[in-house]
């Protein structure tokens, strides 16, 4: 028999771990002094948000679930944002809380909440750990936090589990991830065929569990067969280049009525890997047959009558796709080249001022490939959500959960994970105060990263929404004086931009610099009140 914390960073260490991130308590030195003893990095944030952010990312990046960890009460619902957003952006993660012991369960104790009802709707599973459960909730929540849709689950650790001894296997126990389930419902198969084959005008909508199947080859040969114009949802950016000749654009945003000329002439919409939890069908797609190709059921509303679904392993209902012939659409290419042409130009909005298009432009020229790069939630990115060119590069953001304040941390998280590759993390000014507190742990591993912080004084987005109620802009204002008045932030350089003559040196400087710099860029934000357009049916 040995203790608890050694068996469990055993355990972590055969899956994979390297990293667990967090902020520790008392209960949980043991915990960290085993992992160091396995070569696992216990990476103390500034914020448990942040933390579950970086396990988040972790575990999109390298397929295994990413490791967090809060104290009680007041750690566990600082980390559960995090953890909600793994939910929600379908990523698989595994958080550990330390709790009461059990006959401490109930009473009233500082800090003492119940975590298990806390977690409950942010998680795929939540238990608390015992010497009896302790091998079979490990491997448990390994596979359920993988399992189709991958998400979240929740292990409490008893204040007291530390000192106890377990007889476990796990030590020798070689972790195998549960395959996929292959098999596909094909009932509606015959009638799927016959309406592709007979669509005039199909579209294909491609989703977040087309990105997360890493289908882009496949999916580009699908295209070619129906011939359709593709349209994005925000988190499958990657899929389809904007240089192919079937784009259509992303839906949702920055000029996403341009695209709307487009599917609105749709007489059928096929869905490929196509999760609602970005955007609702109802919330775009015309009054149409859908075909809903995915791992789950369709969510759509009951005014749509013909609804077909093929549900299963993504990969294997693709290929029964491909093996079918289909007859020629009536689509152009010209038709949606040209719409693809005034989509993009309609963006490229001119301000005597540096403005966030100026910015972008320049980033994606100079961006390197196989760089990633994290977007925070806000005006800034709806328009990188359409303009930004996703073909040799990594775009990572939130949009299941679109919590702010995610950039920073998801930056340090695929840093972490992935180091060979160079990593730019761009925040809006109100984005960046929720999770600046990182900034010292980028300075404090001395990790390569360039944080662009678009500065324009305000919450941007809202002030949009505002304009489109037509109501007075009200608190909205970030600052109202200079945002950096110094050269420095927590230890990191500050890069200033303020003037469209220094972009490009200002960005040549960032990507050139050791260890991590900001950019500090003023733009001008008023170009959003016409980039940002309310979807059309």
């Amino acid at each position: 028999m040995s203790k608890i914390p050694y068996e469990l960073a055993v355990f972590l260490k055969n899956l994979g771990v390297k990293y667990v991130f967090g902020i520790p308590g008392g209960p949980t030195i043991p915990y960290i002094e085993e992992l160091k003893n396995q070569d696992i990095e216990f990476i103390t944030t500034a914020n448990e948000q942040s933390a579950a952010i970086m396990a988040d990312v972790t575990g999109r990046l390298t397929g295994i679930p990413g490791i967090c960890h809060g104290t009680y009460g007041a750690g566990a619902t600082n980390l559960l944002t995090g953890v909600g957003e793994a939910l929600l952006d379908r990523s698989p993660l595994i958080a550990f809380t330390t709790e009461v012991k059990d006959e401490d369960r109930g009473r009233v104790i500082q800090m003492n909440i119940d975590h298990q009802k806390l977690y409950s709707p942010v998680t795929k599973k939540t238990d608390r750990l015992s010497q009896s459960n302790f091998d079979i909730l490990l491997k448990e929540a390994v596979n359920i936090s993988l399992e189709e849709q991958p998400g979240p689950v929740h292990i409490g650790l008893p204040s007291d589990l530390a000192d106890k001894n377990v007889l476990s296997n796990l030590s020798k126990y070689e972790v195998k991830i549960k395959k996929k389930n292959k098999n596909i419902d094909i009932s509606d198969k015959d009638k799927i065929i016959s309406l592709i084959k007979k669509a005039k005008r199909p579209v294909i909508a491609v989703g977040l569990t087309a990105h997360r199947y890493n289908l882009k080859e496949k999916l580009s040969q699908l295209v070619e067969k129906i011939k359709a114009p593709v349209f994005l949802t925000p988190m499958a950016k990657e899929m389809i280049s904007q240089e192919n000749s079937w784009y259509g654009g992303v839906l949702f945003h920055a000029k996403s009525d341009k695209a709307a000329d487009l599917y609105r002439k749709a007489d059928l919409v096929i869905g490929i890997g196509y999760d609602p939890i970005e955007f609702n069908y109802e919330a775009w797609m015309p009054n149409v047959p859908l075909i809903h190709v995915d791992t789950s059921k369709a969510d759509i509303s009951s005014d749509y009558k013909e609804v077909y679904e093929m549900i299963g392993d993504l990969d294997n209902a693709i290929d029964v796709l491909l093996e079918e012939t289909f007859s020629e659409s009536q689509w152009e290419k010209s038709e949606i080249l040209s719409n693809k042409k005034r989509l993009l130009n309609s963006l490229m909005i001119k301000t005597e001022k540096l403005n966030p298009v100026d910015l972008i432009t320049e980033l994606n020229r100079q961006v390197s490939d196989d760089s990633i790069i994290t977007c925070d939630v806000g005006a800034h990115l709806h328009l990188m959500g359409q303009l930004w060119k996703a073909d040799n590069n990594k775009f990572i953001i939130t949009n299941g959960w679109s919590g702010m304040g995610f950039s920073i941390p998801a930056a340090i998280g695929a840093k972490l994970s992935k180091p060979e590759s160079a990593v730019v993390s761009i925040s809006g000014d109100g984005g960046f105060l929720m999770n600046c507190g990182e900034i010292a742990l980028a300075k404090r591993l001395n990790l390569n990263i360039v944080f662009i912080v678009m500065v324009d004084k305000d919450y941007s987005l809202i002030k949009v929404k505002q304009n489109w109620k037509e109501v007075e802009e009200y608190a909205t204002q970030v600052t109202e004086d200079d945002y950096f008045k110094s050269d420095y932030f927590l230890g990191v350089p500050i890069l200033k931009l303020k003037d469209k003559e220094d972009l490009e040196d200002v960005l040549k400087a960032g990507f050139n610099s050791e260890g991590p710099v900001i950019i500090e860029a003023e733009v001008d934000g008023s170009i959003y009140q016409e980039l940002i357009t309310r979807d059309y049916k």
